[in-house]
């Protein structure tokens, strides 16, 4: 415990009381972390344009046992996010990214992978990658890092490849079988060779490299569509920063 220090990606900035405010921050070696910057909505605080959410940033605190609660002491900003908030569908994509990434970050246990897959969807982004791209692939690669999203190469009872078995996501369970193994039934859902081809993409391929031979839009919409089935059944709900992104898409 005591003074820790270390490279963090802040998730969400919310404000406490008159002057202070909560930041949630993935740092790259501890896990998640939830703790108080005081005194940060004074006029001349040392926080000052600091604490944006998806900011890569420097962060030292102090942490003490059997405090949910760590105190901040300081931020040295990295790397800004403004660029990807400049209109409302980087708003909603990025609320949607640090999200997602605070549902399936663990308190206090090491996640470094997972910290290097949103750090690199993040500077993809900021190069210029296609967002609905980086979506799906930060999507895909979220469940594969919680061990329940393996690359869909072979049917895990029979063997059988799916290239040419073709594969389905049974009613109950979060991973793929092929056709015949997985049944028919209610509730069963096919997964289209396309969202196949994209997935074993994203297992082999980084985002940047993707990005030069990008996947055809049906694609990226199968890809959608598995991945939010599999998410919805491992959290037993969706997030609402999807939702409230889906629905505001829809009216647009």
């Amino acid at each position: 415990m005591g003074v820790q220090s270390d490279e963090a990606l802040l998730l969400e900035v919310r404000d406490l009381h008159d002057a202070d405010r909560v930041v949630s921050f993935l740092t790259r070696e501890r896990g998640k972390k939830r703790g108080v910057a005081r005194s940060a909505r004074r006029k001349h605080s040392r926080f000052a344009g600091q604490l944006q959410p998806l900011a890569k940033a420097r962060i030292t605190w102090f942490e003490k046992e059997g405090r949910d609660l760590v105190r901040i002491s300081s931020i040295e900003l990295l790397r800004s996010a403004h660029r990807l908030q400049a209109d409302l569908d980087g708003i909603l994509l990025t609320a949607y990214l640090a999200d997602h990434t605070a549902e399936f970050a663990q308190e206090d246990e090491p996640g470094e992978h997972l910290y290097r897959l949103l750090d690199s969807t993040l500077e993809a982004l900021l190069a210029g990658a296609d967002r609905d791209l980086a979506a799906r692939y930060f999507e895909a690669w979220a469940l594969r890092l919680q061990g329940i999203f393996p690359p869909p190469r072979l049917c895990p009872i029979c063997g059988r490849d799916f290239a040419e078995a073709g594969a389905v996501l049974p009613a109950e369970g979060e991973g793929l079988l092929c056709a015949e193994c997985g049944g028919r039934g209610r509730g069963v859902l096919r997964v289209e060779p396309e969202a196949l081809d994209f997935l074993r993409r994203t297992a082999r391929q980084g985002l940047t490299e993707m990005a030069r031979r990008p996947p055809p839009p049906a694609a990226l919409r199968a890809a959608e569509e598995l991945t939010g089935h599999v998410r919805r059944r491992f959290l037993h709900r969706e997030l609402r920063s999807y939702e409230v992104m889906k629905r505001i898409e829809a009216r647009t």
